[in-house]
């Protein structure tokens, strides 16, 4: 779970300002919508002096209903599922204000309130009065339909910034989970050695200090290069190497052009790591593992084989216990790649167990 503090972090989710349209673009809107509708209506009078006073008057009363509705009504009547009581109060408030318009524009510009329309209106009439709340209702949806547009746009945009940050925390999680995982097995590796007292003991410790210095410094992003990692999965190999002796076959082969590609670090080390959990530990002959690197434009196509043991137990290795390596792989793939961005297939051939793994690199 992700805590409040780590989230904070990227988001104020108590700050006004996450759901506030700045002052400058109420401005910039107001003062656009104003010189276009004065330019309509003074082309449609041939009186531009006339619809210019008619809109000084008529504006600020579209923007307190716009106001009212957006910021008041709204937030307490329609978020509430109050729709009777909003109904009944929009429209209250539309007819207040074409009584306002009226009055204004009959004392300080016209008797001539509605020189639109279909005769001489000077004074209040219902037809007046229904078209001049259609007129203003028609201001007030479109107000509320960019405000409801802006809204949702920044709404989506939380929930996925917030998405990201939740994906980024539980691979920041799962990544945690692979370092003790890995050092377990390779202090097992020691362990082993100082018991038989193995010479071998001093330079696999140094190893082990080379490979911890990369999981500390060279972990910490997201993604790592694939030159780096490669190298860690030798260090890896060095270390296992030391502790099989003779009968630990390994062939590696890199093709194709890894430089200035990257991977999830490592992401790679558990698909190892169980060639010898589940291969080596438990083989008494000779264990061979091929691992191959393939860079093809922007895919990795990786692929490690290991011989299974004669005898062992009829569940699959990748369900016996301690299959932690490989869960959380896929995990990590679910979360940081699109589906069409890797391929994954396990499966036994030939009394071997194979992983090969398709993977974008750009």
């Amino acid at each position: 779970m992700i805590q409040k503090k780590q989230i904070g972090r990227f988001f104020d989710f108590n700050s006004a300002t996450n759901y506030r349209i700045a002052i400058k673009h109420h401005i910039i809107f107001w003062s656009v919508y104003f010189f276009f509708n004065t330019l309509r209506w003074g082309s449609y009078y041939h009186d531009y002096w006339y619809s210019l006073k008619a809109n000084i008057v008529g504006f600020p009363i579209h923007m307190t209903l716009c106001y009212l509705n957006i910021y008041y009504l709204m937030p307490r009547l329609i978020y509430r599922k109050k729709f009777i009581l909003y109904t009944a109060g929009i429209l209250l408030a539309i007819y207040l204000m074409v009584l306002l318009k009226f009055y204004l524009t009959y004392f300080l510009i016209s008797t001539n309130v509605w020189p639109e329309g279909p005769e001489e209106t000077t004074t209040l009439s219902l037809n007046y009065v229904v078209q001049m709340m259609l007129g203003e209702l028609y201001v007030v949806s479109f107000v509320t339909a960019i405000k409801i547009t802006a809204d949702w746009l920044r709404e989506h945009k939380r929930a996925s910034d917030l998405e990201k940050v939740q994906l980024e925390t539980e691979l920041r999680f799962l990544r945690t989970q692979v370092s003790p995982h890995f050092f377990f097995n390779t202090l097992n590796n020691i362990y082993s050695l100082s018991i038989e007292r193995s010479k071998k003991t001093p330079e696999t410790i140094l190893k082990l200090s080379e490979l911890m210095r990369y999981l500390l410094y060279e972990t910490k992003q997201r993604k790592q290069s694939l030159t780096k990692e490669i190298l860690c999965l030798q260090n890896y190999l060095d270390l296992e190497r030391m502790r099989y002796g003779d009968s630990l076959k390994i062939n590696m082969e890199i093709s194709g052009d890894i430089e200035g590609k990257k991977i999830p670090p490592m992401l790679l080390l558990s698909f190892i790591e169980n060639c010898f959990k589940h291969g080596a530990n438990k083989n008494i002959d000779e264990v061979k593992i091929d691992i191959d690197f393939n860079v093809e434009g922007d895919f990795l196509y990786f692929k490690v084989a290991n011989t299974l043991p004669k005898e062992r137990c009829t569940e699959p290795p990748a369900k016996q216990s301690g299959g932690i390596g490989i869960k959380n792989v896929k995990k990590r793939l679910a979360l940081g790649y699109k589906k069409n961005e890797y391929e994954l297939n396990i499966h036994e051939a030939d009394n071997r167990y194979i992983v090969a793994l398709k993977i974008k690199v750009s």
